[in-house]
């Protein structure tokens, strides 16, 4: 019999992790980071791809970005806002692929 090593979640990390989680348990945050996760956009794309005010879009941000979950670059005078890294990026393309397979 085969046994796998099971991933060790300290106190302090599910405590993060739960953290993330209810971050993205809000529908318009979530649907924030998916619409930027392929290309980078600036605040106002975001808002009319998604049908929110800009004010509403640059809140969410604000508390995504805090939590890493996606990062700004600025170019010129407008910021791009896209995943953080990979992990994000395939942990939010997993989860949408989960959710569709039924």
């Amino acid at each position: 019999m085969s046994r796998t090593k099971k991933p060790h979640l300290s106190d302090d990390h599910a405590v993060a992790l739960a953290d993330l989680f209810r971050l993205l348990g809000d529908p318009t945050r979530l649907r924030i980071v998916v619409a930027c996760l392929r290309t980078p956009l600036p605040v106002s794309d975001i808002a009319d791809r998604l049908g929110l005010s800009v004010s509403l879009v640059s809140h969410h941000l604000r508390l995504l970005k805090g939590a890493r979950l996606v990062r700004a670059d600025r170019q010129g005078k407008q910021v791009f806002y896209g995943a953080d890294d990979m992990h994000v990026r395939r942990m939010i393309e997993d989860m949408v692929t989960h959710v569709g397979e039924h």
